[in-house]
């Protein structure tokens, strides 16, 4: 490893005033200190977020602007390497939508040179401060919602096999060809496999770990999970990979609901989906008298909207690919 290795901070960004600002401000002294430029790629922001950005710019010629046609993150961090990876050491990936340490970035590059890592990921803890982020932020953090992620709970720092992304070998993502860009979600789940089959090694970081903040509407909450399930299917279909023993529960849900259009025959078939609903609300009272706080009770609202948006955007995407296949 070099003794100062050069690196871009890339920040996939779409209307994101109310944070931009603080997050660049937050991170430019890591980036001088690094010798780092931070990029910010923009999806199109309708908001005031471009001229935060156009300010911030001005005032520090390590930050740089750039226009990301195709929108989503993936796009966003090919086309940053694309433009600025040329005899780069690492890259790191920042959420707009997120919050982290001051060392952050010093933390990931030293446990990289340390390890020798080709990837190094992070444990992320979920906040919220409205009543339904703090609802979401629960569940998210919870086994109910995630069934018990490793990248959602604090490690030591260890090997592992998928986790949030954080920092990348710039060689090493190139060689694998950057970001699959027609995976919209779970694109980073979809890259760790190549990683792997590549022989390459992901370290989860021990000294880190960063904040983020759930969607605050529970429709909003919907479509983040029904495109994580859809990129679920996508990541299974490609690379033919089944899902893991914990995703089988929630899997089960769109089928479950499904079942229980026919409860006018029959009660039975409601049982299973009643059983499920059972579970996500009673968690969330024990949730809420447990931590003492009646707000968390609504964390199981919030784990059936993720439960059932994820179950159905997976079963939606192979109902997709089969009918594309059978049309072909």
């Amino acid at each position: 490893m070099p003794e100062d290795p050069s690196c871009i901070i890339v920040i996939p960004c779409l209307n994101e005033e109310r944070h931009i600002g603080a997050l660049l401000d937050q991170l430019r002294p890591a980036a001088e200190r690094l010798g780092a430029r931070i990029i910010v790629a923009d999806g199109g922001s309708r908001d005031a977020t471009r001229a935060i950005v156009g300010m911030a710019a001005l005032e520090d010629a390590n930050v740089v602007m750039i226009d990301n046609p195709g929108r989503i993150q993936s796009a966003a961090l090919n086309l940053a390497v694309e433009i600025f990876g040329e005899g780069v050491d690492y890259l790191i990936r920042i959420d707009a939508h997120g919050g982290y340490p001051d060392d952050y970035c010093d933390c990931l590059i030293e446990e990289a040179r340390e390890t020798g890592a080709d990837s190094v990921v992070v444990s992320m803890l979920t906040k919220g401060t409205g009543l339904l982020q703090q609802a979401a932020a629960a569940a998210q953090n919870s086994k109910l919602g995630t069934g018990g992620s490793k990248h959602r709970h604090r490690s030591s720092g260890e090997w592992v096999d998928h986790g949030h992304h954080a920092l990348m070998r710039v060689n090493v993502f190139r060689d694998l060809g950057g970001y699959d860009e027609s995976f919209s979600h779970n694109e980073d789940a979809e890259f760790d496999h190549r990683l792997r089959q590549a022989g390459c090694k992901i370290w989860m970081s021990g000294r880190t770990r960063m904040t983020y903040y759930p969607r605050n509407s529970l429709v909003g909450l919907y479509r983040q999970y029904f495109g994580y399930g859809r990129g679920r299917a996508k990541n299974v279909l490609k690379h033919r990979v089944a899902p893991k023993l914990r995703q089988l529960a929630p899997l089960m849900v769109a089928p479950a609901a499904s079942l229980a259009l026919l409860a006018p025959l029959h009660a039975v078939f409601a049982a299973p989906l009643m059983l499920w609903a059972a579970t996500c609300l009673g968690y969330g009272l024990m949730l809420g008298l447990r931590t003492g706080a009646p707000k968390r009770a609504l964390a199981g609202i919030s784990a059936m909207v993720m439960h059932f948006a994820w179950s159905l955007g997976f079963w939606l995407q192979l109902l997709d690919a089969g009918t594309r296949g059978r049309a072909a």
